[in-house]
């Protein structure tokens, strides 16, 4: 079963930007929950701009509420970042190298100049029970030591899988699956996550390619189809195509 996991970042930046509390980001997660979704996904970026470290508290004592639902925070792993994961303990913790003032994550981990810091905070985070993913390129050269740092799972980047899916699905595909054997030769231990610019038109091509992929993350385009359709009708939508993977 591949699990959809929704970015609420979008719908807590829509509330910033009034500076009240509307659209009310708990609401939200329990109706995208009770929709059928599999969990809810934060960044928590440093100028606080959607959602914020005061809200990883109550979105967990959401989540919480839904049986088998996951909870997964995504962002640096700066001092402030790990010490507030360990407290709040989600099911998972996604990592990224994103810098302090980038507008989304547009990136991975190049593993192979992050050899130890990398596996010195994978590892503190698993010693708490936490499931640690990391931020992947589709490129083979950042995945050097990856064996060694040995997270739980890695979280593709697929923007650049959207980008260029109009234009040539397959060869739009192409550098994923390559990154698939990669990880099915050296490291079949870890398991595989996808993100960023997934949506209706492309993610049924990308999960009928990758049908290992145990979680989606989609924000962005959840939110701007839900200007169309409602959060109801665009979470089944989804739930719909991945339910056919």
């Amino acid at each position: 079963m591949i699990n959809l996991s929704v970015n609420v970042n979008k719908f807590a930046l829509l509330r910033n930007s009034r500076g009240t509390n509307i659209p009310d980001l708990e609401n939200i997660c329990n109706q995208i929950l009770n929709y059928g979704a599999n969990g809810i996904t934060v960044h928590p970026r440093p100028d606080e701009r959607h959602s914020k470290i005061s809200d990883l508290l109550p979105v967990k004592k959401v989540v919480t509420k839904y049986k088998d639902a996951e909870f997964n925070i995504e962002g640096y792993p700066s001092e402030s970042f790990i010490k507030k994961v360990i407290e709040i303990q989600p099911d998972q913790v996604t990592l990224v190298p994103d810098p302090p003032d980038a507008l989304t994550s547009s990136f991975g981990w190049d593993c192979a100049t992050n050899r130890e810091f990398l596996y010195d905070i994978v590892k503190s985070f698993q010693n708490k029970n936490i499931r640690v993913s990391l931020f992947i390129s589709p490129s083979l050269n950042t995945l050097e030591n990856l064996e060694h740092i040995l997270p739980d799972r890695i979280e593709l980047y697929t923007f650049d899988f959207a980008h260029n899916f109009k234009a040539n699905k397959e060869e739009a595909i192409s550098p994923y699956l390559k990154i698939v054997d990669f990880i099915d030769e050296h490291c079949p231990a870890i398991d595989l996550n996808a993100g960023h610019d997934l949506n209706l038109d492309n993610l049924s091509f990308f999960l009928s390619k990758i049908p290992s992929i145990k979680e989606v993350s989609i924000g962005h385009a959840i939110v701007c189809d839900a200007l169309d359709l409602g959060i109801e009708k665009t979470i089944k939508k989804y739930l719909e195509i991945i339910s056919k993977k």
